[in-house]
């Protein structure tokens, strides 16, 4: 199911709403989807081991919570939260400006051809396997493979899209 950036995020409440929800691809609608978005984001940190395996327990709990409450949109939400806690970390680790990208300004070509320049990729860290922010990253692969793989998860999923998908 494609996410629906259309719809009107800032007064549609999810949890009253299932229906409108589209799980999209990967991290898609993460800090649009209200109220679960309120809900996750005050506990989602990366910054260090301790503050990302604290935040991934949490927001996995939260997941549970979901879960046992039978709110597929939470479940999934919780799940792109702990995605995103990997691959910020993952971004991190491999450059810890957060630039994957050297800045570049617009050359006589761009403004030629009016096609963008060639980003040049800026070099990963000589520790990205090893830094804080690598292990930040496991810490919440973790959590997300089990939400993932979790069968309860997958089987809501099916049935939310059999239900709602177009």
């Amino acid at each position: 199911m494609a996410f629906d950036y259309e719809l009107d995020f800032q007064s549609t409440d999810f949890r009253q709403h299932p229906e409108l929800y589209r799980v999209g691809i990967g991290e898609q609608g993460v800090l649009l989807v209200q109220p679960y978005k309120s809900e996750i984001l005050p506990h989602w940190r990366f910054k260090t081991v301790a503050e990302a395996q604290a935040s991934a327990e949490k927001i996995y709990e939260l997941f549970l919570a979901y879960k046992r409450a039978g709110e597929f949109v939470g479940m999934d939400m919780a799940r792109k939260f702990l995605q995103m806690g990997y691959t910020r970390a993952r971004r991190y680790a491999n450059h810890p400006s957060g630039r994957k990208y050297k800045p570049v300004s617009p050359s006589e070509h761009e403004e030629e051809t009016g096609q963008k320049a060639r980003r040049e990729v800026l070099p990963q860290a000589e520790d990205w396997a090893t830094n804080e922010k690598a292990e930040a990253a496991r810490i919440f692969y973790g959590f997300y493979q089990r939400a993932k793989d979790d069968p309860d998860y997958q089987a809501l999923s099916r049935e939310h899209a059999a239900r709602y998908g177009k």
